[in-house]
């Protein structure tokens, strides 16, 4: 159980506001379906929704080849430090030749599915209303699943509270939230250029080169996918790490073995979304 008290009392005055406009609009909702991914703030979504609505917020969590299965198991681990059990889900964006073909507007493939998955479980439920964790400094990213969860009627209760990503860690790092630093993870498909057909052997490449990453001191890393080039990127200060004796060459090795030809690094540093920085301003803009 959260305190509450404590956590208000903690805060600056006004993200206590969007705290406590949080916690009312829950309440508002009185029943809800979280559309849960493991990451810091559908996690923290979920904490806040089961103290204030109890077992009247349930947690679902899709599953798919977009995704290492490394962080279902995380994210089912992080729920039931919150005593829930997540109901999991199966998707398959990869039978949606849309979503393959790799469009700018590929997120939209993926989110249209999930949150239709979702609605079938929420009526199962007898559940009315879909929430997830979309924050409010997501608006400053090129986002086309948004699109999608306007026409299926999900709601974002932390961007409507005007929560933003730093507000929402801080308070996870006060509750005591497990993952309240979790690096962010996108879906696999976004390390694919734009237009390059997605498959699972290529997600799976992708997924294996950044576990190997991980495991070698990386947490924070992307591999993109410009087969058969690999681009890595890390934030900039671990770039030199990277990049000398051994360790590069254990790198170059490993992922010559995944199919990989050249492997690069990018000196611009680890950045969200930076596959979208080829797109024409006019197509970002209309997300």
């Amino acid at each position: 159980m959260l305190n509450i008290d404590f956590i208000s009392a903690s805060l600056n005055e006004k993200t206590r506001e969007k705290f406590e406009l949080l916690q009312k609009r829950l309440r508002e909702l009185e029943k809800v379906l979280i559309a849960y991914s493991g990451g810091v703030d559908s996690t923290f979504l979920l904490a806040v929704a089961r103290q204030q609505l109890g077992e009247k917020a349930v947690a679902v969590i899709a599953t798919s080849e977009t995704y290492p299965e490394s962080e279902l198991e995380m994210a089912l681990t992080t729920a039931r430090q919150l005593a829930v059990e997540p109901l999991v889900i199966t998707t398959s964006e990869l039978t949606n030749s849309a979503f393959t073909a790799n469009p700018p507007e590929r997120c939209y493939y993926c989110k249209k599915e999930l949150f239709a998955s979702l609605k079938k479980v929420a009526r199962e439920q007898g559940i009315n209303w879909i929430v997830d964790g979309t924050n409010a400094s997501d608006g400053n990213d090129f986002r086309p699943g948004r699109k999608a969860a306007a026409e299926e009627g999900v709601i974002s209760p932390l961007a409507e509270c005007g929560l933003t990503k730093e507000e929402i860690r801080h308070l996870a790092r006060l509750i005591g939230l497990p993952n309240w630093n979790k690096p962010a993870m996108a879906c696999l498909a976004s390390r694919i250029p734009y237009g390059q057909k997605i498959t699972a052997e290529a997600l799976q490449r992708v997924a294996r080169a950044e576990a190997f990453l991980r495991e070698k001191g990386f947490p924070q890393n992307r591999v993109r996918h410009h087969f058969p080039l690999a681009r890595i990127e890390v934030p900039l200060a671990e770039i030199p790490r990277l990049t000398t004796g051994s360790l590069a060459e254990e790198i170059v090795s490993y992922f010559r073995q995944l199919g990989f030809t050249y492997v690069t690094v990018d000196l611009a540093g680890l950045r969200s979304g930076s596959m979208n920085e080829v797109l024409p301003r006019e197509i970002t803009k209309r997300s």
